[in-house]
């Protein structure tokens, strides 16, 4: 089964948890056991698991991707969104998380983010469940 899930992002680089998202949509259809693939159908956005405690985790992640891929870099596509594209790729595209019992198997401290190089824009977040 495929569900999608719309997030909207407030500002050009930004991490938002949408483990309450997915968690929610596996409620909705009562699924209890076996494999949920969770994937953005974009080049200039990802997905990763990371934690969720302690907001300067993801002020971290996107201060190092900052340095590491300026925004006004000597880059040769033009749009002016070639940072973000970079930072996409780096990250990924997708994530496979295991349900059991309803439940996400997260670790303590994880959770789920979309990950916004080119904001603000409204996402698509593609859910495949499948059942064991």
């Amino acid at each position: 089964m495929l569900k999608r899930v719309e997030v909207k992002t407030n500002s050009r680089v930004q991490l938002i948890d949408i483990t309450a998202h997915i968690k929610s949509q596996l409620r909705s259809e009562n699924f209890s056991s076996g494999v949920v693939f969770v994937y953005v159908p974009h080049t200039t956005c990802g997905i990763t698991i990371n934690e969720n405690v302690d907001p300067t985790v993801k002020e971290d992640i996107l201060s190092v991707l900052g340095s590491l891929i300026p925004e006004n870099g000597h880059y040769r596509h033009l749009e002016g969104n070639s940072d973000a594209h970079m930072k996409a790729s780096l990250i990924g595209s997708s994530v496979t998380v295991f349900v059991e019992s309803g439940a996400l198997v997260l670790g303590t401290w994880q959770g789920i983010y979309l990950a916004e190089f080119d904001g603000p824009r409204k996402r698509s977040v593609l859910l495949k469940i499948v059942p064991d």
